[in-house]
């Protein structure tokens, strides 16, 4: 251990999750960190054999804690494992997520450089399976993405948020941890609150985290109309966290809808303007795609399309307003 260097704790939600958790324990474990380094998971009271894989990983190495979520949920879990870690960096990690060798070091020489509250990168979308791989090619595109930082971005700066993300506990501290009352988007709420209290939110797109997409349609229309639903929730919270791109779909599913009344009054031209213009933008990116040989390509116009109405119907008829804030303060 280099003495000086801050104790890390990965903190990782988990539930139902016995194929996975096992690759994203290890890659926590396996970083080249020379300081002290704790794996903290919340359990949601899994039933299909992810308790018994912790269990197993905990009695081989005692850098890894298994702790009881029984909320079943992200933002609960996240609390939870952040309440019973030790570190004085808190580093998120999901499931389904693979975190490089270098990472925590790297997030680590950041926070010190820039001041940062809370730093992260890239998320890298790598499917497995066709329709996922066809999923992760939307996500690298400017269409699918919407321009999102996370996703896209290639210079460092301050950011409105981040993938997963590194935080110094001072900075939890002083912002309070995840609303336990938002399903989705907790995250971006959260750096929201970071920044309004005087934090910084850092960026660099040397931090890349693999991630694997959903693997079916029903799957991704689920995950993008939740999206959806909860930045609506966000929005009435905090409107001055709503950016441009975020908008975008839901201006095009009302767009959709104006089409459909044009055409059906007899204005044909008019009618096809908003999904003549779409398709030939989806049709674009999925050529280029295929140009560039990305496996799934022959998908991106269902994928695409799917994730864009799923989040804009989401966020008009979502009904996910869970009432009351709940984020809970950090006593440590």
């Amino acid at each position: 251990m280099t003495a000086g260097l801050p104790a890390v704790s990965v903190v990782i939600p988990v539930r139902d999750e016995v194929a996975a958790i096992e690759g994203a324990v290890a890659s926590a474990l396996g970083q080249e960190y020379d300081g002290d380094l704790e794996v903290v998971v919340a359990d949601a009271m899994s039933t299909d054999g992810t308790r018994e894989a912790l269990a197993r990983i905990a009695t081989a190495d005692e850098r890894v804690r298994m702790v009881d979520n029984p909320a079943r949920t992200t933002p609960a879990g996240l609390n939870t494992a952040i309440l019973a870690s030790r570190g004085d960096i808190i580093v998120r990690c999901d499931a389904h997520a693979e975190l490089p060798a270098g990472y925590v070091a790297r997030a680590v020489e950041v926070l010190d450089e820039v001041g940062a509250d809370n730093v992260g990168g890239i998320q890298d979308p790598q499917g497995r399976g066709t329709f996922s791989r066809a999923v992760a090619s939307a996500m690298r595109s400017l269409l699918g993405a919407g321009g999102a930082t996370y996703r896209l971005g290639n210079e460092p700066g301050p950011a409105d948020t981040v993938y997963l993300g590194v935080f110094r506990r001072g900075g939890l501290q002083r912002s309070g941890l995840f609303d336990e009352s938002l399903l989705r988007n907790q995250d971006y709420e959260l750096n929201h609150r970071i920044a309004a209290t005087g934090g910084l939110v850092y960026f660099d797109p040397e931090l890349r985290v693999t991630y694997q997409p959903r693997d079916s349609w029903r799957g991704l229309w689920r995950q993008y109309w939740q999206y959806g639903a909860w930045k609506r929730v966000v929005a009435r919270r905090h409107p001055d966290s709503v950016r441009l791109r975020q908008l975008i779909p839901v201006v095009f599913v009302v767009g959709l809808g104006v089409s459909v009344g044009l055409t059906l009054l007899g204005r044909h031209r008019l009618g096809a303007l908003v999904p003549g213009f779409y398709g030939g933008a989806v049709l674009l990116t999925s050529a280029l795609a295929a140009k560039r040989a990305e496996p799934g390509a022959a998908l991106l116009p269902v994928v695409i399309p799917t994730m864009h109405i799923a989040w804009g119907t989401g966020f008009l008829l979502g009904s996910a307003e869970a009432g009351v804030s709940r984020i809970p303060p950090l006593t440590r």
